[in-house]
């Protein structure tokens, strides 16, 4: 047994150059007109030069990565939605110690699926947050990925082996794990094609065979209470983006969210300078906002297909206050005061699933089926088997 692990250890981390093949790639020659400037190519792992010319660069192209190709003709997909680059990862950043703090029980049913693995399997954690499953089964060898840097920094402190990456380029192989989870990772993403092509990059990143865990919010929740402190967006979204980054309005909207180009962090970069250039100001001396806090009215809440929310995270003075950082939030609007719970508050972006959602995201494609489905703690959750 010992040996095996052994075994299967060295195996690991002598692969861990290809891992990374991927990203090395991508990071040359998905840009706009790259061709037309850049001669040679150095690919990690490889120590010969790949001259470039105006001949053979589809050859090349074709021939060294077709599945970077296929990447490439989805980038409307992979950029990223400024609703998701403003409500779900700058929050997540933001409140990364905190949310840590809070999560740290293992769902039962997570912990059965991680239990049931081999020994010696490859777990890959798409979206771990604070990676309280990583190492979750001894026998297992686990690695984790999130977009947050705050949150991989804690996975890392904690000695785990986690990088930051986004869910729809995952940095990994085609059928390099055994078996890949996503806990309440594809509710975070604005459109039903960034949601499928999450999942498709799930059962990439496994072998034939292997299994993929996935788990989301359910428009059915069981705590109604809670669920009645979501702020319901009345605009949805479609599948295409118009211009430089303004999304298609379904139907009309007083609620208005802006819009930014969608490969360009311009906005959050500015952002984030204003925060080095705010004064280090105590939230106890800036305005409340608490009538800007929104708590949705009973007749809205009643509509019968909604699903996309803001739910609020409460960060607590004390905590908020490390830094200045949120009361720099609260200047740009990026965060409100509460003072009545002395907390800043952070809205998220949920879209939570119908029943059955899931499964049709799932109905059309050709190397997986579900193996397994189920409604877990006011989550839907299915489990995927790679077949191709």
């Amino acid at each position: 047994m010992f040996s095996d692990a052994l075994r299967a250890s060295r195996s690991f981390y002598l692969s861990r150059e290809a891992l990374y093949l991927p990203i090395e790639i991508i990071s040359r020659v998905c840009h706009s007109g790259i061709f037309r400037t850049m001669r040679k190519v150095k690919v990690k792992g490889v120590s010969e030069l790949c001259t470039l010319d105006s001949d053979s660069e589809l050859q090349i192209l074709q021939s060294e990565s077709a599945s970077v190709s296929q990447r490439c003709s989805s980038l409307n997909v992979q950029s990223t939605p400024e609703i998701e680059k403003k409500y779900v990862h700058h929050v997540y950043d933001a409140i990364a110690p905190h949310f840590s703090s809070t999560r740290f029980a293992k769902w039962p049913k997570v912990a059965n699926f991680l239990s049931s693995l081999p020994a010696g399997s490859l777990v890959l954690d798409a979206g771990c947050g604070n990676g309280k499953y990583l190492g979750f089964n001894p026998d297992c060898f686990s690695i984790g990925c999130d977009i947050s840097a705050p949150l991989i920094k804690i996975c890392a402190d904690r000695g785990h082996e986690v990088l930051v990456a986004d869910a729809l380029v995952l940095p990994y192989r085609t059928g390099f794990g055994d078996a890949a989870i996503s806990i309440a990772v594809l509710h975070h993403l604005s459109t039903e094609s960034r949601r499928k092509k999450a999942i498709e990059e799930l059962v990439r990143v496994v072998k034939k065979g292997g299994l993929v865990l996935i788990t989301v919010w359910a428009v059915e929740q069981e705590d109604k209470e809670l669920a009645s402190k979501w702020t319901p967006l009345t605009e949805k979204y479609g599948e295409e983006w118009i211009g430089p980054g303004s999304p298609r309005v379904r139907s009309p909207s007083s609620r208005t969210l802006e819009s930014i180009p969608e490969t360009e962090d311009r906005i959050l970069g500015d952002n984030e300078k204003d925060f080095n250039q705010c004064s280090v100001q105590t939230l106890q001396q800036m305005p409340s906002q608490n009538k800007g806090i929104t708590r949705a009215s009973d007749d809205i809440k009643d509509t019968n297909n909604q699903q996309e929310y803001f739910v609020p995270w409460h960060l607590p003075y004390h905590r908020a206050e490390v830094n200045g950082a949120s009361a720099c939030a609260v200047a740009n609007g990026l965060a409100k005061k509460d003072d009545k719970k002395g907390a800043v508050v952070y809205n998220r972006y949920y879209h939570v699933f119908s029943e059955g959602e899931l499964e049709r995201l799932v109905s059309g494609m050709d190397d997986a089926v579900i193996v397994d489905r189920f409604f877990d703690k006011s989550n839907w959750c299915i489990v995927l088997e790679k077949t191709l």
